[in-house]
């Protein structure tokens, strides 16, 4: 009796899944066009990532040939171009730039969104609310070829910040910011800030104005100051939404922002500027090592998908909340 109604149950249970798969069949042929859309473009590439492992991959070779699964792999079990990565004399150089201009990032541009979300949120007069978020949110706009031309102008000896620097009396001759390696990774550091402040402040914008305005009221009623409130309710409701966008940029961690130093690199601040993606970018597309490319940036993933786990878990320990 036992054994027919579990019988029962998983022909009910089976039936039911169904009859929803049916009702939803418009939703679920939209879901699909996604998993598709996924699998091509992010699972279907990742067959590449064998490149990293052959001895001499050539640009006129397809991927999807006999030819390329019979090419010779590289020595020492697949990872020579990568031993070799780890034992080139830039390595150090390049790791260095890119997790300092990275962590420089974190520690500076990360809080500052949240700092002038809070501001914004508490400005009461509309209008010129609005107008500061025009203006913050513009830069983000404009790619970064037009305002690396715009900085490259500015910089120049003769440049706008030259001038004002001058007519303040903080230097006397003008200097040319972008030919010192000294002065490489604040411009980058500042440029970015200028661009993405008021455009990564939208998400923390959004998550204040989900927060329950009757907290407010009760907190004004017990008196608490206006900097209370921030403190003891805007900030922890907000804090799930700045737990996920860290996570995210620990695992970004290893991305220097490619097309932003691409514009403002020159050999002269080389130095402090050859990041592992210029690095990857130089290797592939002017000395056609494809293979040597491939393995600097699958090393790259890996360790940016290792500091996104730890990242991860951190941050569940710490307040429970996590990506996965």
């Amino acid at each position: 009796m036992k054994k027919n109604n579990t019988t029962d149950i998983e022909l009910l249970s089976k039936k039911t899944f169904w009859t929803r798969l049916k009702s939803e069949k418009h939703l679920q042929i939209m879901a699909l066009l996604g998993v598709i859309w996924m699998i091509i473009f992010n699972y279907a590439p990742m067959y590449g990532i064998l490149v990293a492992f052959k001895k001499n991959y050539r640009i006129t070779m397809p991927l999807f040939s006999l030819e390329f699964l019979k090419s010779e792999w590289a020595a020492y079990g697949g990872f020579a171009h990568f031993i070799k990565f780890f034992k080139d004399d830039e390595f150090w150089n390049i790791m260095g730039n890119t997790l300092g201009i990275s962590l420089l990032k974190l520690l500076i541009n990360f809080p500052l969104p949240i700092v002038f979300a809070l501001m914004l949120n508490e400005i009461k007069n509309e209008k010129f609310k609005k107008a500061v978020q025009t203006i913050t949110y513009m830069p983000h706009f404009l790619s970064w070829v037009v305002l690396g031309g715009i900085l490259t102008t500015w910089m120049g000896e003769t440049g706008l910040l030259n001038e004002l620097l001058i007519k303040l009396n903080i230097i006397h001759d003008g200097i040319a910011f972008l030919a010192y390696p000294k002065y490489f990774w604040g411009i980058v550091i500042a440029s970015d800030l200028w661009k993405e402040l008021g455009w990564s402040a939208i998400i923390y914008l959004a998550a204040i104005s989900g927060i329950d305005q009757e907290m407010y009221e009760a907190a004004r009623v017990d008196g608490a100051s206006r900097w209370k409130q921030i403190w003891t309710i805007t900030l922890p409701s907000i804090m799930p939404t700045i737990t996920i966008l860290f996570i995210l940029a620990v695992g970004g961690l290893m991305n220097s922002n490619f097309d932003q130093i691409f514009v403002l690199q020159n050999p002269l601040n080389a130095q402090r500027s050859n990041v592992i993606d210029i690095y990857t970018y130089h290797t592939a597309m002017r000395s056609m090592r494809y293979s040597f490319a491939s393995a600097i940036g699958l090393f790259k993933s890996v360790l940016a998908f290792i500091l996104l786990f730890i990242a991860n878990q951190i941050t569940k320990r710490m307040n429970d909340t996590s990506l996965f």
